[in-house]
């Protein structure tokens, strides 16, 4: 159903009005969404997106190996496809049950939905920090426009808070956040250049 109806709820947006906190959501269609967030957050979070098919192993396997033989702390190699899974379906816990259920659940959207329909609902319900779910409730919320006006640069630095949206700030960015702005805004050019995100045009 969620192919084709836009998400009402998402179990971490039901947690938090359950402990009074504020949630700030609206659904917006593909084409009310700015392309230059697809394309930031691609260029972000997964750059892999179109062609993979839900895992990308060669980000799992680098992972590993700076784990294990560089003793690098252990980082996350979570493609978009896994990301809408955990955040439509997953409320808030860990452990190896949790990630085998959302291996599960991606490979259930990635046969049933394409991807155009993966990144949108993606935008639609990840989480931007301080009760901001959505592209548009987090375009409103620190920009006051709306999903569909977002800037290159506007787009690039919601991209760059994903990660700590509750720490990092994407109205009044620190210097990491400009930095990693400046960042995602060449690898939005790179991805365009690239064709890298022909599956969401």
């Amino acid at each position: 159903m969620l192919r084709f109806l836009p998400v009402p709820f998402t179990p971490s947006m039901a947690f938090d009005i359950l402990t009074l906190q504020p949630v700030h959501y609206s659904w917006r269609s593909a084409d009310a969404i700015s392309p230059y967030l697809a394309r930031a957050v691609i260029g972000s979070e997964d750059q892999n997106f179109c062609v993979h098919n839900g895992f990308d192993w060669k980000a799992i396997d680098d992972a590993y190996r700076d784990y294990t033989l560089r003793h690098k702390k252990l980082r996350g190699a979570s493609t978009i496809s896994q990301q809408t899974a955990r955040e439509l379906f997953l409320a808030y816990s860990g452990g190896f049950v949790r990630k085998a259920v959302e291996a599960y659940l991606t490979v259930l959207i990635e046969a049933l939905w394409p991807k155009k329909r993966i990144m949108t609902a993606y935008l639609n319900v990840v989480d931007w920090g301080h009760g901001n779910y959505g592209a548009e409730a987090a375009a409103e919320g620190y920009f006051g426009v709306s999903a569909a006006a977002l800037s290159p640069a506007q787009a690039a630095r919601l991209a760059a808070v994903l990660p700590s949206p509750d720490k990092w700030k994407a109205a009044n960015p620190g210097r990491y956040v400009r930095r990693r702005t400046g960042t995602l805004m060449g690898r939005e050019r790179q991805v365009v250049g690239a064709g890298i995100d022909w599956c969401v045009r």
